[in-house]
């Protein structure tokens, strides 16, 4: 009893009533004939001439000898076995060979289909099978056989799977096998107990349809799918057949109308096209009935349009486009961009008078071919035959393995158990689209839709990732919770600590197997760690080094916030006595504050707001801190004791806080209120503005006096005891710390801002490079004005 005698047909877009019918008659043929007997060893057996037709169909040349033979022992093997339905046993591998035979597949996958079951249910051996057919079919039929429950018990099944995705890692026609396995015992599921239908059909829903579309094989995926939406949905199930069988019973097809259409536009422009309907399959009937709700006749299949080269599709779309009209927005390239399981085509759709629109696909033969069989289609897809090299090299690389498979296999490997692998491989397949992002190095990652930076980094350095700092997404410093997109570029900015930590906030933003799993298991492994902290000081503070670099060379000012207590890098507290255990002294009380900056570290050069434009400080967003007038006059009385003589007697020299010019910088002056002349680097875009405003130039030089100050910006990730590691390398290097702001991580940015006293200013390059040098630093800059 077949799966057909409880469920109504289910025509899909290969198989159809007829096909389905076809294939009920070959099953009867395939049971007479063993019954039957064997045939004489020196001809083609009758039993699997229909195996061999197909397979000429598909490959002319082919020789039939491992065939015949792997009949045979197949034949011998089963005989006396009986399916659950009274059919003899050796009608099901050879089901699965027609299946496979009808896709396209080679010689050596049809004999390892003849052989599927013998190590399993009989007393061949892998060696046997190695003996006689090669160590490539004793490697496909090793990897479809299932574990034993004696062994295994209830984890028989995911460590099946398991071994069989390993397998398939190695050779994907592994997998092609079981899929047609699968369908042909879906196919006559009926004969089963209901709650083990059900069971059977979930997990073809939640695994083998989704491997099925990831390898391509669409013939056997929307078979697949309607024989499982029979099962487990039979009341949608049967409306949907009622839907279909009404269509059909109607007279006017406006799908044939417009295919005629179609015919005689091609016709006219000269392109050869065969234009054929495409019946949709129940399953689509029925998301397209929850999508637009009442159907119309064009909504029950689609067009498609066959032509011989690549060019005559876009010919074909050119012309459909300027004769009929288009719908733009369903317009969809998968030849120029293929989706990730090899499927090419041109997607339209156009709309006839009565407003029902036609869905159009266009393709070459070979297209076709390839999005009905997938990787089945390629044949045998490796370089070099084990017969040249006598063995499986099972390090291979597959160059059809696409990076889903290459995810999955390197995830699975680290679930500790089979219950973590059942259920995160059903999470994973559950996952329908695929992007694929750059790496700067010209590499690339295919990620789930969805995925993160934190996917990402996992995906590019396995438990490496730990040490992860942040990332670039398309040259922009980016959180690593951004969602990536198809096409970002991104760059993964990489600590140097073996002991890196990874956060337990990462597990939210993790949405690949292989970041949860490495995550979960580091925190598993290391009770006693606060994984959280570690983690978020390092990806919840990332600078945006790349815009503050930006900034510098435009000449703009960094706006400074009051400085609160730097959460995940350390507090004003933290700071004062980093500096005590280091003797870093500051102005007057010689502790190191962290306080609001005043107007030179601010960025801000002249006495008042009207000398820059007090609507540009307002537009930028800067926030004026409130700096006490004796700070203010303190820090401008030592600046005025500079080192920089101005040509104009009696004036006051001060070095503007916004470019912090230092010998040998290039200088000039401009003269402002109050007699006071200020200093500034001829690159400062104050220069221009202050040109612009009609202010005049004054003549500048640097004096003898080599003593000098400057502001630094520092931006750096977070980490436990940065602050103490930068303020020492500043000490070492001789610079006197006068004034010290850092800022609340915000954005994931940190960034300090440091005004330094050094008593030679031919020590600031040295003085920078020992900043960056700091584990965490990522970039040190000298401070700059906002442009004009």
């Amino acid at each position: 009893m077949s799966a057909e005698a409880t469920n109504p047909a289910t025509p899909g877009p290969v198989t159809g009533a007829a096909a389905r019918w076809r294939a009920r008659i070959d099953l009867r043929r395939l049971g007479r004939a063993a019954l039957l007997g064997p045939a004489a060893r020196d001809r083609l057996p009758d039993a699997i001439s229909h195996v061999a037709e197909a397979h000429r169909a598909h490959h002319p040349d082919a020789d039939l000898e491992p065939l015949r033979r792997a009949w045979f022992l197949a034949e011998s093997s089963h005989r006396g076995q009986m399916r659950k339905s009274g059919e003899p046993y050796i009608t099901h591998p050879l089901a699965v060979t027609l299946i496979l035979a009808e896709l396209g597949a080679e010689t050596t996958t049809l004999t390892a289909s003849l052989l599927h079951d013998t190590v399993e249910d009989t007393e061949v051996t892998l060696d046997q099978v190695g003996k006689e057919f090669g160590e490539e079919v004793r490697f496909l039929v090793d990897g479809v056989t299932k574990l034993e429950k004696v062994d295994y018990g209830a984890a028989a099944e995911p460590e099946t799977f398991r071994k069989m995705l390993v397998a398939t890692g190695n050779d994907v026609r592994v997998m092609s096998i079981k899929l047609a396995d699968r369908l042909h015992n879906m196919r006559t599921l009926g004969v089963m107990r209901p709650e083990k239908q059900a069971r059977i059909a979930k997990v073809t829903r939640d695994v083998l349809i989704p491997l099925a579309e990831r390898l391509g094989v669409q013939a056997l995926k929307t078979e697949l799918e309607d024989l499982v939406f029979a099962i487990l949905h039979p009341e949608e199930y049967e409306h949907t057949r009622e839907l279909i069988v009404d269509n059909a019973s109607r007279a006017d097809d406006p799908l044939a109308e417009i295919a005629d259409e179609v015919r005689g536009v091609l016709r006219e422009a000269g392109i050869q096209a065969e234009v054929v309907i495409r019946p949709r399959h129940f399953v689509s009937v029925h998301r397209t009935a929850r999508k637009r709700g009442r159907l119309r006749g064009a909504d029950f299949g689609r067009l498609l349009v066959l032509v011989g080269e690549d060019a005559d599709c876009y010919a074909v779309l050119g012309e459909l486009h300027t004769c009929m009209t288009p719908v733009v927005s369903e317009f969809k390239d998968f030849i120029a961009v293929p989706k990730f399981n090899l499927y090419q085509s041109l997607h339209t759709a156009v709309a006839r008078g009565d407003g029902q629109v036609v869905e159009v696909l266009i393709r070459t033969h070979q297209m076709h071919e390839v999005a009905e069989a997938g990787v089945v289609a390629l044949g045998n897809p490796y370089v070099g035959s084990p017969e040249e090299s006598g063995a499986v090299d099972e390090e291979r690389v597959d160059p059809t393995r696409p990076g889903w498979l290459s995810r999955l296999l390197d995830w699975q490997a680290a679930a500790p158990d089979a219950d973590t692998f059942w259920s995160t491989l059903r999470e994973d397949l559950a996952q329908d689209r695929e992007i694929t992002v750059f790496r700067p190095d010209g590499g690339t990652l295919g990620l789930p839709e969805g995925a993160t930076c934190v996917d990402a980094a996992y995906a590019q350095y396995g438990e490496d990732a730990h040490a992860c700092l942040g990332a670039r997404v398309n040259g922009r410093l980016a959180t690593l919770s951004t969602v990536l997109k198809d096409g970002d570029t991104v760059q993964l900015l990489m600590g140097q600590d073996p002991a890196a930590e990874p956060s337990k906030e990462w597990l939210e933003h993790a949405h690949t197997p292989a970041a949860r799993i490495a995550i979960q298991r580091w925190i598993a492994t290391h009770p006693s760690h606060d994984a959280a902290e570690g983690g978020v000081e390092r990806g919840a503070a990332v600078l945006a080094a790349e815009e503050g670099r930006a900034r510098g060379a435009q000449g703009e000012v960094t706006s400074l916030r009051p400085a609160e207590s730097a959460s995940g890098v350390a507090g004003g507290g933290a700071l004062a006595s980093v500096a005590a255990e280091r003797g870093v002294t500051g102005p007057g009380s010689g502790e190191l504050g962290v306080a609001e900056p005043g107007p030179a570290e601010r960025g801000i050069t002249e006495p008042g707001p009207a000398e820059l434009g007090s609507a540009d400080t307002h537009d930028r967003g800067y926030r004026p801190a409130a700096a006490s007038p004796t700070a203010t006059d303190q820090a401008e009385a030592r600046t005025g004791t500079a080192n920089a003589l101005v040509d104009q007697p009696g004036a006051t020299v001060r070095l503007a806080g916004c470019c912090t010019p230092v010998p040998p910088d290039e200088i000039t002056g401009f003269a402002v209120r109050g007699g006071v002349v200020t200093v500034h680097r001829v690159e400062c875009s104050a220069v221009e503005r202050m040109q612009s405003m009609g202010r005049k130039e004054v003549g500048v030089r640097w004096g003898d006096t080599a003593e000098c100050r400057v502001t630094l910006f520092a931006e750096s990730f977070g980490r436990p005891h940065l602050l103490a590691d930068l303020t020492e390398a500043m000490a070492i290097e001789g610079a006197e710390i006068v004034s010290a702001t850092v800022e609340p991580p915000s954005q994931q940015r940190v960034r300090h801002t440091y005004t330094v006293q050094l008593p030679d200013a031919a020590l600031l390059p040295s003085l920078m490079r020992a900043m960056r040098n700091v584990a965490g630093v990522y970039d040190v800059s000298r401070a700059q004005t906002p442009g004009a």
